[in-house]
């Protein structure tokens, strides 16, 4: 196993040193380490690979409605330098522009628009929905076909997961009267976060669950499936918490109003600074063999990355378990029962 934990560091070593050589001839005035920031942000297209002075790129549809204009539908091409392959206020189109920040302007700053961009994070959230429908709906197929038989292919894969999600996550957390109704949210969340986060890891790859707008929008979520369903003894806990003196609950009724809100601040945090200081910290290292051009640097590099690319395997996993486990968690608190006596 070591040895071939080294021959892979050292040819990947040797083709990161190659593409690097062949990108600084290509240009040489470019950003050495420019490519982190870019990985880890959205974007209007998807990036693929740049040889010599071609990028590989896929243009992604720019929507866009404004009260004067209603929709408008364009390519991210269309605001492109294609000789320097950057988008640029000059290149911009029917009044809008897009940054070489990946953000969109109107080159009236008065005008009012709406972005409804199918950009670089969206797209991969779509790629990680189509992947959840398939496994999900291959799982059933197979107990549909074959009711009381030992499952097989991806229902054997599905499965224990499943089984973990409700038996670990949801039943000690939310209880055996109503653990069943959130499950199918527990689960949801898990495999949208644990694919997604799977799925970033690999070249190229969307850093979606390292969005803080995707990662706000799940905890979100939480928050309120958590505090509909939250019931007398929740709420009476937070504005007449029980056994305080009156004169404190002046105190401890902002703190736990507070309360509310910090733990999905938490949760949406949490999962968007471990993804993308993993995202980041991997690049790092690479760019490292792009600034000191040495096989020495890029053998050492590359073992790094291969050992932290492993490492992030791990932390893939655990984000979507800690996320779910917390949601789980919360919701427990709002709906559990206490016994008046």
């Amino acid at each position: 196993m070591a040895r071939k934990f080294i021959r892979l560091s050292i040819l990947l070593s040797v083709f990161w040193l190659g593409f690097s050589n062949a990108a600084l001839a290509a240009g040489d005035e470019e950003d050495k380490t420019g490519f982190i920031l870019p990985h880890v942000m959205d974007n209007y297209e998807w990036h693929f690979a740049t040889i010599g002075h071609t990028h590989i790129t896929l243009p992604l549809p720019v929507i866009i409605y404004s009260p004067d204009q209603g929709l408008e539908f364009f390519i991210s091409s269309d605001f492109q330098n294609h000789e320097t392959h950057k988008f640029g206020k000059a290149y911009g189109k029917n009044g809008y522009y897009i940054e070489e920040d990946y953000t969109l302007h109107a080159e009236d700053p008065s005008r009012t628009f709406y972005d409804f961009s199918i950009t670089k994070n969206v797209a991969m959230m779509f790629i990680v929905i189509a992947v959840i429908l398939f496994l999900m709906l291959s799982a059933a197929k197979h107990y549909k076909s074959k009711p009381g038989t030992a499952p097989k292919g991806i229902a054997s894969f599905v499965e224990p997961i499943i089984v973990f999600v409700r038996d670990e996550i949801a039943l000690p957390n939310i209880g055996h009267k109503k653990y069943l109704k959130f499950t199918p949210y527990l689960l949801t969340l898990f495999f949208f976060i644990w694919i997604g986060n799977l799925m970033g890891l690999f070249p190229e790859a969307a850093n979606f669950t390292g969005n803080i707008a995707l990662t706000f929008t799940l905890a979100i979520f939480t928050f309120i499936i958590t505090n509909i369903n939250g019931n007398k003894d929740y709420w009476k806990h937070v504005f007449a918490t029980p056994g305080v003196p009156v004169p404190l609950l002046l105190i401890i009724v902002p703190v736990e109003i507070i309360g509310l809100f910090t733990k999905p601040f938490a949760l949406m945090v949490r999962l968007f600074v471990a993804i993308t200081a993993g995202h980041i910290v991997i690049l790092s290292f690479i760019a490292l063999i792009f600034v000191f051009e040495s096989f020495a640097v890029g053998l050492a590099s590359t073992v790094m990355v291969v050992f932290i690319n492993f490492i992030e395997l791990l932390v893939a996993t655990i984000q979507a378990y800690v996320f779910t486990l917390f949601s789980a968690m919360y919701i427990g608190m709002a709906v559990a029962e206490h016994d008046h006596h």
